[in-house]
Order: C-alpha cells, then sequence, then structure tokens
C-alpha cells in the first residue's frame, strides 16, 4: 500500500503539553510495586553509517573520541572498531550482569546490527529478553523517502520473527522521520501483527496513548499508538557527550537519585516508570560496567520493584488503562 503524505503540522502533530497534569492515573503495577523499571540495552554495532553499508561517510556519533567529525566517501576503521567492541565484548559483559542477577529487560535491536550477530537474538532470547526494534539501521530517518522507509520496517519485521520465532511487539526508532510511526501503525494493521508500544516520547513518568499523525482521508479519529517513554537523562550515551558523565560514580549516582525520587513518590500513592537506556559499546567497557552492576543490585535491594519488559509494561497498562488520549491531542 503506498500512501500519499500530506502534512500540516498544526494538525498532524499536535503538541500534549497538558498530559495527566497535577493528578497522573495511579498504574497498579503488579504486587502493589512502587516503581516500575524497565532496563533497555541498545544493540546499534553494525548499523551505523558506514560507506561499507551504502553510506556516503563514516559514523562519528557516540564513540569514545567526542566532538570527532565524519569521513566522506571514505571508512574511519577507528570508528568502526569502536563500535565492532560493542558487538564482539560489550553486549557480553553487559547481558552477564544481568544473568547473573536474574533481571531482564528490553533490547531496543537494529535491524542490521542482529543480522550481522545473530547470536545476540538468540542469547537475548533465552535470559528472557524482550527483542524490541530499533530500525533497520543506527542513521537519521527524517528525510528518508516513505517507501524506502517502509520496506526497511518490513526488513525488521522480517529478521527478528525469523531469529526470536515472533515479529517485535515494540519500537524504538530513535531518530525517526515524522511519518515512522503512521507507517508502523499501518503495516502492522496490514500483517495483521500486534504492535504494543512505542518509546519515541521523552514527555512523561508514566505510558499513555497518543493519537497518529493523520494521512488525509485515512486515519480513523481513535488511531493509537501506547507511548512507552524512554529517557535521555538516565542513560550512558551521555559519557559521550561533552560535560555529562565523567566517571561511573556519575552515571551510577544519578540513576540512584532518579531512582529514589520516583520510589519515595511510589510510596506516597503516585507511582511511576523508570527507564535506564545502556548501550554495549559504552556501558559495557570494563571500566564503566561496574556501574550498571551496583545499580542493579541497589535496585534488588529495595522492596516493592517491579522489573519488567516493556511488552509486560505496555500490556500491564493497556489492562488496566485501556485507551484514552489526554489533554491537548485528545
Amino acid at each position: 500500500m503506498s500512501i500519499k503524505w500530506q502534512w500540516d503540522p498544526t494538525i498532524d502533530t499536535p503538541r500534549d503539553l497538558i498530559g495527566y497534569g497535577p493528578q497522573p492515573p495511579h498504574p497498579n503495577w503488579p504486587s502493589n510495586a512502587k516503581i516500575a523499571v524497565s532496563f533497555v540495552i541498545n544493540y546499534e554495532e553494525g548499523g551505523e553509517y558506514s560507506v561499507l553499508n551504502g553510506d556516503t561517510h563514516s559514523e562519528s556519533y557516540l564513540t569514545e573520541a567526542v566532538g570527532g567529525t565524519p569521513r566522506h566517501q571514505a571508512r574511519n576503521t577507528n570508528v568502526e572498531s569502536e563500535y565492532d567492541y560493542g558487538a564482539r565484548a560489550g553486549i557480553w559483559r553487559l547481558l552477564r550482569v544481568f544473568e547473573k542477577a536474574g533481571v531482564k529487560g528490553t533490547v531496543y535491536g537494529v535491524g542490521k546490527a542482529l543480522e550481522e550477530n545473530p547470536k545476540v537474538a538468540e542469547v537475548c532470547g533465552k535470559m528472557g529478553w524482550e527483542m524490541g526494534c530499533h530500525g533497520w539501521r543506527w542513521i537519521d530517518y527524517h528525510d528518508m523517502p516513505a517507501e524506502q522507509e517502509r520496506a526497511e520496517i518490513e526488513k525488521c519485521i522480517v529478521l527478528i520473527t525469523e531469529q526470536t520465532g515472533q515479529a517485535p511487539r515494540g519500537w524504538y526508532i530513535g531518530r525517526l522521520s515524522p511519518r515512522s510511526h503512521a507507517l508502523l501503525f499501518d503495516i502492522y494493521k496490514e500483517r495483521g501483527l500486534e504492535l504494543l508500544w512505542v518509546s519515541d516520547h521523552y514527555g512523561d513518568d508514566l505510558p499513555f496513548s497518543k493519537p497518529l499523525p493523520r494521512a488525509l482521508g485515512e486515519r480513523h479519529p481513535d488511531d493509537s499508538l501506547l507511548i512507552l517513554p524512554y529517557s535521555l537523562d538516565a542513560n550512558d550515551f551521555k559519557y559521550m557527550m561533552p560535560n555529562n558523565w565523567s566517571s561511573p560514580d556519575d552515571f551510577y549516582n544519578y540513576l540512584k537519585g532518579a531512582f529514589d525520587e520516583l520510589y519515595a513518590e511510589g510510596e506516597n500513592g503516585s507511582p511511576k516508570m523508570m527507564s535506564i537506556g545502556l548501550h554495549a559499546r559504552i556501558s559495557g567497557k570494563p571500566g564503566r560496567i561496574g556501574a550498571v552492576r551496583r545499580f542493579v543490585e541497589y535496585v534488588q535491594s529495595k522492596p516493592d520493584v517491579w522489573v519488567a519488559t516493556r511488552e509486560d509494561i505496555a500490556r500491564h497498562w493497556k489492562s488496566v488503562h485501556p485507551h484514552k488520549a489526554t489533554g491537548a491531542a485528545s
């Protein structure tokens, strides 16, 4: 199905600055948990910008050489090897921490990265981790033609289904296009697949329903996606940002502070959700893995904490709070 997109930003992509307001709904987490914790591993290695993948330039984002510039029409083997580290060593170090702790979470898997290293999906499946999708490539989709983006979404569905036995139930594209979510909704509807959640949003501490951008004449007013907000603050990518985490203690202390605040809100009758973003080539390094281990242990030391996959959280939310649009976007 080919869709002709006609965009009016004031109609098709409304901002919601109201949300749940001063009295958010009670999530009624299982076992009366005071907080739901979602650990996420972004697995991107092999899907980044590279002339080997047909790109015009090399990757320069989220590397140890902060502020580096891409090479055009040429490889940057130093950067490639940094990404290689995540696939060869970092992912396994991260997974060992979670396996020892008996903790499961969600992988944001880039299709190309999973294709290059299928053992990742196999091991994650055995550990009970959810395989979400992070796009076919770890690139910016904003200006990609709709038909090409559609084809890449479909490639992801086919690959992850082959590797795990089921299509991904949730997506975090990251550098998405204005049409990404509408394409996801339509493709899943056409294929009769279940799309439970998307996480390309950082605007809340609880899940919420978001209406879809409307292709002219083709969108039902109730068409929506369940948003499980993600986090760019409780995220190890800030090791690679100027003037952010300079040591594992910085990252650990921030995670602990965020957890403690949300846990206290839960004790006061307003439980929330916390997402922790990790990367194989970042937190999978020997000097940083300790912060992850310490935080996992800290979380496990607290009573009434629900550590869950994003699929688990989405299913719970849908059962307790059936779709109801909120605020200005309703």
